[in-house]
This record gives structure tokens, sequence and C-alpha cells, in this order.
């Protein structure tokens, strides 16, 4: 009987820990392959020095670190980077890496595709497939790391935060999305600081409350529209989960901590959420919340059906917002001659089976109750 070898990839340190003491192995194990796949970029098991031959070939043997297959590489005339890696079933998912001043952010998928169907969203027009495995999800992680260092054009580049804004809804695959941001903010791997690692949400409420009892992380909340009229059009898991209820697991996740702050962000469509009453409107929403709001020009896809609002109408509506004392930044679009951009991430999907998710069931969500 032939066993399918245990992708390494799959586990962060405690599952690591386990599966080695299973093996009866030595807890501290988990640590020594850590640091040789994360912090040494090795794969391969014979070059684990410090581990014994006889280890190293039994993991030869029964264990893989197995990757998503890089398929093609683009480069923006503004430094941003795209990859599209292919997956084991045929799927294709997208990443993205904005290089800033000081910074560099990794936009990481979740999902292949998107079930909330937001009406804005290239990803969500091509539908869902399935959810990504914990290697998948940190692989994103590893390949860019891996492909920067050895482009000469982007050597210098590092990876200095993460977002969970690519396909998907991260906190739909709560499972796996938990030991990956593990292991993004493990010194045994990345080290990344709590707030470097956002997770952005469209408002799946159970999931939220959730993730602040797992872990501790940035949150940003992709919110898009001031009332439940314009936001049920939108975004379509407002019809379960309406903004009162959303802004109160807002306030649930910053309680206690006196600087946790919400990113709302607010994609602009013109004449559709860009009018001054709707900036009056978002700043009554958010008037004494510990947040701030990032306003994100709209990225226009094939039959998309909106417009990218114009840039006074953005400042504007910003103006109206800082007057009543709300904290906004303006999104600097990055990465459009290579769709690249926000909201523009689309892979390719080929399993479509499970596209949509009955939103009015009362069984949508108890996963995480």
């Amino acid at each position: 009987m032939t066993t399918t070898p245990v992708n390494l990839f799959d586990f962060d340190h405690d599952g690591l820990r386990d599966y080695f003491v299973e093996q009866g192995e030595k807890p501290y194990r988990a640590k020594q392959l850590m640091q040789w796949v994360y912090q040494r970029n090795v794969r391969d098991f014979s070059q684990m020095s410090d581990m014994s031959v006889n280890l190293r070939e039994k993991l030869a043997a029964t264990a893989t670190l197995e990757l998503p297959q890089i398929d093609e590489d683009h480069l923006s005339s503004d430094g941003t980077c795209k990859w599209l890696f292919n997956l084991h079933d045929g799927n294709r998912i997208e990443t993205v890496y904005i290089p800033e001043k000081g910074r560099g952010t990794l936009c990481v998928s979740s999902q292949v595709g998107c079930a909330l169907d937001c009406s804005f969203c290239a990803t969500g027009r091509q539908g869902f497939a399935r959810n990504l495995s914990v290697s998948e999800i940190i692989g994103q992680l590893w390949l860019a790391t891996n492909l920067l260092s050895s482009n000469p054009k982007t050597a210098h580049q590092r990876i200095t935060n993460i977002v969970m804004m690519g396909m998907g809804e991260p906190l739909l695959n709560f499972k796996a999305l938990i030991p990956s941001l593990r292991l993004m903010m493990d010194d045994r791997a990345y080290g990344l600081s709590k707030r470097r690692v956002t997770v952005s949400t469209s408002g799946v409420i159970p999931a939220m409350d959730k993730l602040t009892d797992e872990i501790d992380c940035s949150l940003a909340v992709s919110l898009h529209a001031p009332t439940d009229e314009l936001r049920d059009e939108l975004v379509p898991l407002n019809k379960k989960y309406n903004i009162e209820q959303l802004m109160d697991a807002c306030w649930r996740y910053v309680q206690g901590e006196r600087k946790k702050k919400v990113l709302f962000e607010y994609v602009m469509l013109d004449g559709v959420n860009d009018q001054p009453e709707h900036a009056r409107q978002l700043a009554r929403l958010l008037k004494s919340f510990p947040g701030k709001v990032n306003l994100i020009p709209f990225n226009p896809f094939e039959t998309s059906g909106y417009r990218t609002s114009s840039k006074e109408s953005m400042e504007r509506f910003s103006q109206i917002l800082i007057k009543a004392g709300v904290l906004t930044l303006k999104r600097t679009t990055r990465g459009e001659d290579i769709d690249a951009a926000c909201g523009q991430l689309a892979g390719d999907i080929t399993d479509k089976s499970r596209r949509y998710i009955r939103f009015t069931e009362p069984r949508f969500g108890e996963q995480f109750r």
C-alpha cells in the first residue's frame, strides 16, 4: 500500500512538532525544519545537515515540501510584480507584490476565485472553485521571496508586509488561514509583526470574532457603502450581516486595546457611492470609531458596468471625511498595466461547482460558532 507523502508546508510550528513526535522524533525538529525552509529557503531534505541521515532519509520517503508552480511572471512599469501560479488541480491563482518607499507589500490569495460575488470585483465575477491549503497560501510568500531575490531587477526588494487581499474571502477559509498567519508571524519562519500582517474581510462576522480569539493581526473591512440599501447591491454578504452587525463586530475587535484600529476599504465608483451625501453618511457611521478609511480608485474590467470616480470626486469625498474627523487615505493605483491592481486579480478557475453561497441560509457561518 502506497502512502501519499505529507506536505510539510501545510503545518505551522505546532503542527510540525506534533508530526515529528508522531514519527518518534524530538519536538525540536520542528524548529530545525522551519529554519531550513523559511530562513534558508532549503526544500531538499538531504541538505538539512543538523538532522541525522536516518531522519533525512525518512523525510525524503514519507514527506514532501511541495509548492505551487510558477506559470507567469509580470513586472509593471511602476515596479509592481504579479505572478500566476499553477495548482495541482489545474486551477491558477495570482499574487501581487507592491514596492513602496520603506516597505514592500505582498497581496496573498486565500481561495481559488471567490464566492461573495461583489459586483465591482473581477475575482468574484469568475466564480469560486475551492479554498487554498496552507501550503498554497504560505507558498505564495515563499515563492515571492525567492522570485524577487533571483531577479536582478527586483533583488533589492524585500517583503515587509502581508495583506490577505488577493483572490477570495480569507475568513471563509479559516482553517487554512490561521496556520498560514502563524507562520508569517513566527520568528522561526518569517517573523513579521502583528501590525504588518493584515486580513481583509467583507464582513463574515462569526469568523471576525473567532479571528480575535485565535490570533492578533491587523484587520481591514471591505465596506464600500455607508448604507444597507447600497451595500446590499455592491456586497451581497451584507444581506446576511448588515452594517450595524458589522460595526458591532468591529467594535468587538478593537475593544480593550488602545492602539488597535480597523482599516475600512472603500472602492470609489462613479455616480454610485462617491457623492457628497455618501461621504456624510460614511462620516456619521464611523464617528468616534478608532479606524481609518482607504479610498480606492475603481480599476475597470470588462463587463463590470462601473466607471472610476474622477479625481475631483475623490478629493471632495475625502475632504468631507477629513473635516468630520475621519482619518482618510487615498490609495494610488499600482500595477494597472499588468492587471495587478485592486479588484483585478482573476487567475484561471476551472471548477466553478461551488460558486454560490446562499447567504440567507442560517447554516452559513455556523462553522465559526
